[in-house]
């Protein structure tokens, strides 16, 4: 079994991308999940953890969601690897969403800097 439930913040804004080929939206970005448990000096520490939302739904968090923002994430641990542009090899863990709740949603979608439409070529994906 295969399954993760987050709830954390964006740590940076959601990156929205489509596909070239197929024009399927993707959209990522690095959540900050806090630790339950103090460290040994009385603090408390996040885990920052690559996050993957794929279709309308990445569409709907690039646009209602933002940094700084509570987001609750259920999906599955990927592993995956592929070779850089200089020919090293980079291995990849991160969190495929399958399920996502907006917990703090954006404003009248003001405090939200415009979304990049980039497109991207299928072939540059890693995966």
């Amino acid at each position: 079994m295969n399954k993760v439930m987050l709830i954390g913040r964006w740590t940076r804004e959601p990156e929205l991308k489509f596909t070239a080929g197929t024009g399927t939206a993707v959209c990522t970005g690095m959540l900050a999940v806090d630790r339950k448990t103090a460290n040994k000096d009385g603090k408390y520490e996040a885990d920052f953890i690559p996050i993957v939302i794929w279709g309308k739904i990445a569409e709907t968090v690039a646009t209602y969601s933002g940094k700084g923002k509570l987001i609750g994430i259920a999906g599955r641990i990927q592993t995956r690897n592929y070779d850089a542009k200089d020919g090293s090899k980079r291995y990849v863990t991160e969190v495929v969403a399958e399920e996502v709740q907006i917990l703090e949603w954006v404003k009248n979608n003001q405090d939200k800097p415009s979304i990049d439409m980039t497109m991207i070529d299928d072939e540059d994906i890693p995966f």
